[in-house]
């Protein structure tokens, strides 16, 4: 069965071969090892071994044009055969994993290490029971009872650590199960057309076997390995699997291999499948990781890095890249690895996400005062004790007394730590995971499905939007209104009998033939409802026309079907037209083209009359017609599309590869308008985004005149007012110096006018993306949302802040680049993105307020408590009780807040604005100062106001007083009553306004009280409580609601008088944060990430991980920066000027890369950009 010397299989696969020789011509092993060869290499091999590609069919019992037959029992014999189409994913977190990862927690392991040691002395009793005298005995001696119950307080602390560790856990992994149904969301989405029994279906990517005919076409990602059939013009991008950043064309005869997971960037075609799943070329390198164990997961946070340009001084990397630090990091210890990885990590510092920069800035801040507190805390604690009891009471220091001394002590460093635990907001990554998570949820609702957590956020600091028009703006079915035929403009669809029979015959065929046969017209699915445009959208409006003019395109269709079609030069960005070339039955040629009307026109020099005869078409004819016919449909918002032929003799046959003599001297049959109305809800939506202060610019491939008439209609621009529509070219001109480069100064006298840029190319829509975020015009940076669907839009959706993709109409490679996916393709549903990014940010700060508060609180109390009384009024598991409600609940509560459309009536609060605004700092310290008044007269003259014991001075086991019990319950009952002043932080007056619109909030604020109750009355021993009365308990809410009465005071009070107030958490312009505070940030994030781009990095990774080490072994060596061996070239087209400026990733052939070690090409090294080389 063929030559087998390069499928080392064989041997092991002897018994498979012989089981399943007979049923396939041929084996799993062989087509994998034939997927491995490229260009020549394989077409010679096919040649040997098989024939052609249709004898490979023939083996696979497939037919090139009807595909498979499509029954069950044969399609579940291919998958035992050859396997599914669907890359095992990673196994998940266990439960206990993520308990073990909790436990990692510092301060919590200093908890659990003083609570084992207050336990393991609490049961040991010295000889000699006089312990009586050793310690102060204050109050009184202790309870036989009560010196039983020593161990209480350290089981206690135990199971609140517990407590916090299985909340953790349980937060974690719910967070994981939402990303893993995503994943599986994201992945069912992606579909791939296939043929089967000669009907054209759209599959899941999964469902593909080994034997499919594969329908390719622009813009896709392709799911599979498989060989060329046939098709036209076809290229593709492959540089996830080899780095070449070149376009590769494929052909049958030189080079048919199609592997997966590269990208179809122009023309299309049919492709045999011949490797699925872990078979192919994808799969491999993926087991081949998988093999390398988990470490190698470990240090492969991400395989991908996002564009090419990574420069140190503006990598404006999105959140995930931060883990291309982390790229060559062993196993992270917790502290984010030891020093020599922090040397490496430095190396790429990186902005990070608006909030999480200000959240990790405000944490340390908070984490660093509370470490002093709680250090100072222990301090004074030691020494008073100390000097009392040796130097004031002079005791003697006896050896039966020593356990004793030690538990004050182990007693004292409880406080301590729990002074630190409440300092330290733990809560504030689990509010910010608790709030994305719960956004994204609802956002699904909303039709915007995120594909990176922090765009959510991102998006509600957007202050400009770069939107397409076709499909986003409008609705995408296109239906030609105008026509221009024989001389006559019609300003409606003409009658049919109105064009001359030849003209009709060569429309017909025009747009039949010159069309992608996938595209078709279908009977509506709903009686009444209007007709399915299947396909590019554009032909459907053409095709519509033809049906409109009472003429059919599918016999011309099956008369002429595609295999029969002579050449065809597919649409693309740089040609703006098609063009189809058929042989006639007299053995010449006749080319159908069809474009963009202003391009088509200047190469037709004839043009049909009304007798259906060829006129002369003069330039001036031209100008003309422009005039006349092109500019009135152009200013109707009307697409304009010229139709036009030209007959070839046959022979001499023309030299088809050169384009440019092809494609003149042409005869125009007809020029169309084609409407494609605003979906009605769009000029709401862009009010909406004028109001909240973003500016909605619209970027088209259209012409100015259809783009202006578009723009008004949609309310981007206003009669009157000074703004700027530009076409590309002109766009160009004027950003570019006389050396023809782009400069930064030319792009900032542009983009505050520019509303409409029209004919725009995929690079003109990056320049000005890349401008406008450059651009230190205006005092913040501006975040920029970009939208796109076509592939060349990828590199624009890559370069900005948040990228969004059309999940209908939006191809692979955009959806890839992107950061949401609309499922609607609507506008509106940005408007929604915003608003819930806006929200985000809102929660976190509702909770920041709510929980600074607590800790300022707190700490404060137990702090001077502590150097008054010795003791802390709050005990350590009071304490914890309080942290567990602020942190995890309210993070819940106040992070589950929906939005409201009042949101979207303030500008974005951009890069510089602080996270604690004036107001806020104003409600923390008010309510501060009213909490610790409270608190501090309970303590000292409480006991006098409720007539009971006075809980001051208590020995070391004494039994919880009453006293102390209503100090931690009037604490807890005032965070309550604070939660809902929280839920405003804008100063608004009425703090319940839609509070019945959150219930997880009511339910939360009304199970924490519930809880309480059971403490305080139940808790005893082990929460330092005694139960109380009923007017105790009165006086205690009582004290509460005053929280909601100060809340009105405080809103009275201006904030604009209060001028010593600080605000916190600001970020700097651009803050450099070093990778040790970024870790956990990134590991949030990441394994969130490392789920979503599982599917696409996995080629990848095998490759660019051996090469991207030796690279790095390297460029230490040659102490080069970090930065060159990161470049890894992501999928960006090859017109794309970021790739004309990448120096060339650097391939590194293995063997000789590891005998030299000075073979690093000079790519490698890290060149900075240049800017604007063409």
């Amino acid at each position: 069965m063929g030559d087998m010397t390069n499928s080392d299989f064989y041997s092991k696969n002897q018994r498979n071969e012989s089981s399943h020789g007979g049923e396939f011509g041929c084996t799993m092993e062989e087509l994998r090892s034939l997927m491995e060869l490229r260009g020549t290499e394989a077409v010679v091999k096919i040649k040997e071994t098989y024939g052609d590609t249709e004898a490979i069919c023939r083996r696979l019992k497939t037919s090139p044009t009807e595909g498979l037959p499509g029954t069950a029992p044969d399609l579940e014999k291919r998958k035992q055969i050859f396997g599914q189409n669907f890359i095992p994913p990673k196994k998940p977190k266990t439960f206990l994993q993520l308990v073990w990862e909790a436990l990692q927690d510092v301060t919590l392991i200093i908890l659990e290490i003083a609570a084992i040691i207050s336990l393991g002395l609490s049961f040991y009793h010295p000889p000699g029971e006089s312990n009586e005298g050793c310690a102060t005995a204050q109050g009184g001696a202790e309870d036989e009872g009560e010196a039983e119950a020593g161990w209480i307080e350290g089981a206690a602390i135990l199971l609140s650590v517990i407590c916090v560790v299985l909340v953790t856990a349980f937060n974690d992994w719910s967070k994981e199960k939402q990303f893993r149904g995503l994943q599986s969301r994201i992945e069912q989405e992606q579909k791939f057309t296939v043929v089967r029994a000669s009907q054209v279906v759209q599959i899941p990517v999964a469902e593909i076997v080994v034997g499919d005919i594969a329908q390719i076409k622009y813009g896709d990602l392709l799911p599979a390995d498989g060989l060329f059939i046939q098709g036209n013009d076809l290229k593709i991008d492959e540089s996830s699997l080899t780095g070449e950043s070149d376009q590769v064309r494929k052909s049958v005869d030189k080079d048919p291999m199609l592997l997966s997971g590269t990208h179809v960037m122009e023309g299309s075609g049919r492709m045999v499948v011949t490797a699925v799943g872990v078979n192919s070329q994808t799969g491999i390198i993926f087991t081949l990781l998988g093999a390398g164990g988990e470490e190698e997961e470990k240090k492969d946070k991400k395989g991908k890095m996002q564009d090419g340009n990574v420069d140190s001084s503006q990598s404006k990397a999105k959140q995930q890249d931060g883990a291309a630090a982390m790229e060559m990091q062993p196993l992270k210890s917790a502290e984010g690895g030891d020093a020599d990885d922090k040397k490496k990590a430095n190396m790429h510092k990186k902005e990070k996400s608006v909030l999480q920069g200000k959240l990790t800035k405000l944490a340390v801040q908070i984490g660093k005062a509370g470490l002093v507190m709680s250090a100072i805390t222990v301090i004074i604690l030691v020494l008073y004790f100390t000097v009392d009891t040796f130097v004031v009471n002079k005791k003697p220091w006896l050896p039966e007394c020593t356990p004793v001394y030690v538990q004050y002590f182990v007693k004292f460093f409880i406080i301590g730590v729990t002074v630190l635990v409440v300092a330290v907001p733990e809560g504030l990554p689990l509010a910010v995971t608790i709030s994305l998570a719960y956004s994204v949820k609802k956002m699904m609702k909303d039709n915007n499905l995120v594909r990176h957590l922090d765009a959510c956020e991102t998006m509600g600091n957007a202050t400009a939007i770069c939107s397409d028009k076709t499909g986003t703006l409008t609705t995408n079915r296109m239906t030609v209104v105008q026509a221009y035929v024989g001389d006559v403009h019609y300003k409606e669809i003409p009658d049919p009998s109105s064009i001359n029979a030849k003209t009709m015959e060569l429309l017909v065929n025009a747009i039949a033939i010159n069309s992608a046969y996938t595209t078709k017209i279908l009977p509506p699915e709903k009686e009444g409802a209007l007709p399915r445009q299947v396909g590019n959208k554009t032909e459907c409006g053409l095709l519509g026309f033809v049906l409109d003019l009472k003429q059919d395109y599918e016999p011309v269709r099956n008369q002429m079907p595609e295999e029969k079609l002579y050449k065809v030069y597919t649409f693309n960005s740089v040609r703006k037209s098609m063009s189809t070339v058929v042989k006639m039955p007299d053995e010449s040629f006749r080319m159908y083209s069809k474009g963009a009307s202003e391009i088509v026109l200047k190469k037709c020099c004839k043009i049909l009359n009304g007798a259906g005869e060829p006129r002369v078409f003069r330039p001036r004819d031209r100008d003309e017609m422009v005039k006349k016919v092109i500019e009135p449909m152009a200013c109707d918002g009307l697409r304009t599309i010229c139709v036009a032929y030209r007959d070839f003799p046959s022979s001499p046959e023309p030299d088809w590869d050169s384009e440019n003599d092809i494609l003149n001297d042409l005869t125009c049959i007809c020029v169309v308008g084609i409407e494609d109305p605003v979906r009605p809800e769009v000029p709401e939506a862009i009010r909406k985004c004028q109001r909240a202060g973003i500016t909605v610019r619209m970027v088209t491939g259209d012409n100015i005149n259809t783009a202006r008439a578009i723009a008004i209609k949609c309310g981007i621009i206003h009669p009157g007012e000074d703004f700027l529509c530009l076409e590309g070219k002109e766009f160009n001109r004027r950003i570019r110096n006389e050396k023809g480069e782009i400069e930064q100064e030319r792009i900032d006298k542009i983009w505050p006018k520019l509303r409409v840029l029209a004919r725009s190319s995929p690079t003109d829509k990056h320049t000005l993306v890349k401008g406008i975020i450059d651009s230190t015009h205006t005092e913040q940076r501006q975040v920029v949302a970009v939208t796109g669907d076509g592939t060349n839009d990828g590199p624009a959706l890559k370069k900005a802040d948040v990228g969004f993709a059309m999940g209908i109409a939006g191809t692979d490679v955009a959806k890839e680049a992107s950061d949401i996916i609309l499922t609607d393709d609507n506008f509106s549903s940005i408007v929604k993105a915003v608003m819930w990014g806006r929200n985000v940010y809102d929660s976190i700060s509702k909770f920041l307020q709510f929980q600074l508060t607590v800790n300022v609180v707190a700490v404060i109390v137990a702090f001077t408590g502590a150097c008054i009384t010795q003791d802390s009024p709050l005990k350590a598991v009071q304490m914890l009780w309080v942290n567990l409600i602020m942190d995890t609940f309210a993070s819940l509560a106040l992070a589950t807040e929906p939005p409201t459309e009042t949101l979207l009536l303030r500008k974005p609060y951009g890069r510089n604005k602080p996270l604690i605004s004036r107001t806020m700092m104003k409600n923390i310290l008010g309510h501060a100062v009213y909490q610790l008044t409270l608190i501090f007269t309970l303590l000292f003259v409480g006991e006098k106001m409720f007539q009971i014991d006075s809980g001051r001075n208590a020995p070391l086991h004494s039994p919880p007083s009453e006293h102390y019990t209503i100090i931690f319950n009037t604490f807890v009952m005032m965070q309550l009553f604070n939660e809902i002043n929280a839920r405003k932080i804008h100063g608004e007056r009425n703090v319940f306004d839609g509070i019945f619109r959150n219930p997880i909030f009511c339910t939360i604020v009304l199970g924490t009280f519930a809880i309480q109750i059971v403490i305080v009355q139940f808790g005893g021993k082990p929460f330092s409580c005694s139960p109380l009365q009923l007017d105790q308990w009165m006086w205690c809410i009582f004290i509460g609601l005053g929280e909601l009465v100060w809340g009105q005071v405080i809103a009275t009070i201006p904030t604009s008088r209060l001028k010593f107030l600080k605000e916190a958490g600001r970020l700097t312009q651009k803050e450099e944060i070093p990778e040790e505070e970024l870790n956990e940030d990134v590991e949030e994030i990441d394994h969130a990430e490392r789920e979503l781009r599982r599917g696409q990095i996995l080629w990848f990774r095998g490759l660019n991980r051996i090469q991207t080490q030796i690279e790095v072994v390297n460029t230490f060596k040659s102490g080069a920066s970090f930065q060159g061996a990161l470049r890894r070239q992501s999928s960006v087209t090859s017109q794309s000027q970021d790739v004309a400026n990448l120096s060339s990733p650097s391939r590194v052939s293995l063997p000789n890369a590891l005998s030299s070690p000075t073979s690093l090409p000079p790519a490698a090294a890290g060149h900075p950009r240049r800017e604007g080389v063409p």
